[in-house]
């Protein structure tokens, strides 16, 4: 700071905050009302929350979790078995489900090697590349050319005619 500088175009602070001077005796309405409400409303409604939530916390349920039961595959099921064609229709799409799960977190496992190798991710992401393959082959085979209205039937018949495809190979 120069040595010359105008002290009246830039007053010092003051040392202290000034106090407020109070004009009236009477206490603050908006002060009383906020403390009615908090003693009347929030503070029983929140110790009540809290009982409650240590209570469920003791006996939670991990929904996330959830396991099911394998159900029997469509060529398991008897003839006309309405309920047993309906599980393993349910079985079906949670095993899809899964499926796309597991090429997503192959993908983002090999796309994290790529964001992190740079410019030399051929060589030292082969092995992410070559599992992510194998992952897209088999996700592929099993549920390409499905179409928008996949069900556990339609991959049924496609294994079908793969099988009796690699039998005519074979013969």
């Amino acid at each position: 700071m120069p040595s010359d500088y105008d002290k009246e175009a830039y007053p010092e602070p003051p040392r202290q905050t000034p106090v407020v001077d109070k004009q009236t005796a009477l206490p603050n309405p908006a002060l009383i009302l906020s403390k009615l409400f908090y003693y009347s409303v929030d503070l029983p409604v929140t110790t009540f929350r809290d009982v409650v939530d240590s209570i469920r916390a003791k006996n939670k349920p991990v929904y996330y979790h959830q396991k099911f039961r394998r159900v029997p595959d469509l060529t398991e099921c008897q003839e006309g078995d309405y309920t047993c064609y309906y599980e393993a229709e349910m079985q079906w799409r949670r095993d899809y489900k899964v499926d796309q799960e597991i090429v997503k977190v192959v993908q983002e496992r090999m796309r994290a090697c790529q964001q992190r190798e740079g410019f030399s991710y051929n060589q030292n992401c082969a092995k992410e590349i070559e599992q992510f393959n194998e992952t897209m082959k088999n996700f592929q085979l099993r549920y390409g050319d499905l179409g928008a209205y996949a069900s556990g039937r339609k991959c049924l018949m496609k294994q079908k005619e793969r099988m009796i495809a690699a039998q005519a190979q074979n013969a």
